[in-house]
C-alpha cells in the first residue's frame, strides 16, 4: 500500500473517531471554556497587576489548568465504561480519604476561612470537586446493582443516604454547604430518576430541607447569608456586600452590556469576580445578551447528557444511562446555583461555574465528566442508527 493510501486511511480513521463523540456536547464545551478563558482574563488582570505584577497571571495559570484539563477528557473519552463501573466502591473510598485528610492540621491548606484545599507544589488541589464525580459514578452503579430492590427504603434510599451523609458531615467541616447541596440535589435526582418510590423520594427531600434549615439556623455565617440575600441593601457594606455589587454589574450592563473589558464592578469592587461572581462580569461587559448565551450553552451540554441516557436506554446500556444522568445532573445543577448566586435568587454558595470560572480543580473534574460523556458517546455509536427522538 502506498504512503499515500496509508494517510488516507489514517485521516479517515480520525475522521471516524471524532465523529463517534457527540459534536454538540463538544463544541459547547470547548466553547465555554474558551469563552471562560477570555472573560477570566479580562475579570481579573486588574487584581492580578495588582498582587502579582503580571497581570496575566491568572490567565496564564487557567491555561494550565485548562491544558491538563483536557489532555484528562481525552484520556476519560478514549476509556472503558465498563471500568468506571467496577471502580465506582474504590473511587468512592478514595473521594472520603481525600475529604479526611483535607481536615488534617498541615494537609489542608485554608483560603478565606475556609479549609477546602490540599497544596501541591504551585497548585491548591479541592478534594471536594472530585468527590462529586466519584459519588456520580458510585451512584450509577448502585442503581445498576439494586435495580431489582430500588423500591425497598433500605436498598432504595437508606444505604445511599448513609454515604451521603458521611460525604455531607467531611464537607461541612471545612465548610462548604454549597457543595453538600449540589451533591445531595443531584444523588437525590438520580435515585428518583432510577426509580425508587415516590414516597421514600419526597420524604429524604424534606429530610434534607430541614436538615440545611436547621444547619443554616444553628450557624452564624450561614444565617448571616441567608439574611444577607434576603435584603442585600439591608447591610451593602458587609453581609450583603457580595450581592448588592453583583446586581449594580448587571444594572449597569444591561442588555448588550458596556463592553468587553470594560467592567467597573471588577476594580475592586466586586469580590471573587474571577471565580464565583464571574456571571457578574460577564452581565456587565456583554450584557443579559452574554448571560443567555452562557445559559444556552449549559443548556446544550445538559440536554445531550440526557439525549445520550435515553440512547443507552434504547441499547439497553443501563449503567451508561444513569451516568450520564448524573454527569448531567451535577453540571446542570452548579451551573444553575451559580447563575442563581450572581442574579440574586440564591444565598451566596462558594460555587464556582464550569469551565468558566477561575479554578484548577473545578475545570479538571468538569473536563473529567465531559469525558466520560464522551466515553458513552463513543460506546453508544454502533447504537445510533437505531435512535430516534
Amino acid at each position: 500500500m502506498s504512503a499515500v493510501a496509508i494517510h488516507a486511511d489514517s485521516k479517515r480513521e480520525a475522521a471516524r473517531r471524532l465523529a463517534s463523540w457527540d459534536p454538540w456536547l463538544l463544541g459547547a464545551v470547548l466553547v465555554l471554556i474558551l469563552f471562560g478563558m477570555i472573560m477570566v482574563y479580562s475579570a481579573s488582570i486588574t487584581l492580578a497587576d495588582r498582587n502579582t505584577g503580571n497581570g496575566m497571571y491568572f490567565l496564564i495559570r487557567q491555561l494550565a489548568h485548562v491544558t491538563l484539563g483536557l489532555g484528562i477528557m481525552w484520556i476519560a473519552a478514549h476509556s472503558q465504561v465498563r471500568l468506571w463501573e467496577q471502580s465506582g466502591p474504590v473511587l468512592l473510598l478514595a473521594s472520603i480519604a481525600l475529604l479526611i485528610a483535607v481536615l488534617i492540621p498541615g494537609v489542608g491548606s485554608q483560603i478565606n476561612g475556609s479549609t477546602r484545599w490540599i497544596r501541591l507544589g504551585g497548585f491548591n488541589v479541592q478534594p471536594s470537586e472530585l468527590a462529586k464525580l466519584f459519588m456520580v459514578i458510585y451512584v450509577a452503579g448502585y442503581l445498576v446493582r439494586k435495580q431489582e430492590t430500588l423500591r425497598n427504603f433500605t436498598q432504595g434510599i437508606l444505604m445511599v443516604g448513609i454515604v451521603l451523609a458521611i460525604l455531607g458531615t467531611l464537607l461541612l467541616q471545612e465548610p462548604d454547604l454549597g457543595t453538600v447541596v449540589v451533591l445531595a440535589a443531584t444523588t437525590m435526582t438520580m435515585l428518583f430518576l432510577g426509580g425508587v418510590r415516590f414516597w421514600h423520594f419526597f420524604a429524604c427531600i424534606g429530610a434534607g430541607v430541614g436538615a440545611i434549615s436547621v444547619l443554616t439556623l444553628i450557624s452564624p455565617y450561614r444565617m448571616a447569608r441567608v439574611t444577607g440575600f434576603l435584603n442585600p441593601w439591608a447591610d451593602p457594606f458587609d453581609t450583603g456586600f457580595q450581592l448588592v455589587q453583583a446586581l449594580i454589574a448587571f444594572g449597569r450592563g444591561e442588555w448588550f452590556g458596556v463592553g468587553l473589558g470594560a467592567s467597573v464592578q471588577k476594580l475592586f469592587y466586586l469580590p471573587a469576580a474571577h471565580t464565583d461572581f464571574i456571571v457578574a462580569v460577564i452581565a456587565e461587559e456583554l450584557g443579559l445578551v452574554g448571560v443567555f448565551m452562557v445559559v444556552a450553552l449549559f443548556v446544550i451540554l445538559v440536554g445531550r447528557a440526557f439525549k445520550l441516557s435515553r440512547m443507552a436506554e434504547q441499547a439497553n446500556k443501563i449503567y451508561h444511562a444513569r451516568l450520564s444522568q448524573g454527569i448531567g445532573l451535577l453540571l446542570g445543577f452548579q451551573a444553575m446555583i451559580n447563575l442563581g448566586v450572581n442574579l440574586g435568587m440564591l444565598p451566596t454558595k462558594g460555587l464556582t461555574l464550569p469551565f468558566v470560572s477561575y479554578g484548577g480543580s473545578s475545570m479538571l473534574a468538569s473536563c473529567f465528566a465531559v469525558g466520560l460523556l464522551l466515553a458513552i458517546s463513543r460506546e453508544l455509536q454502533p447504537a445510533r442508527g437505531n435512535y430516534r427522538d
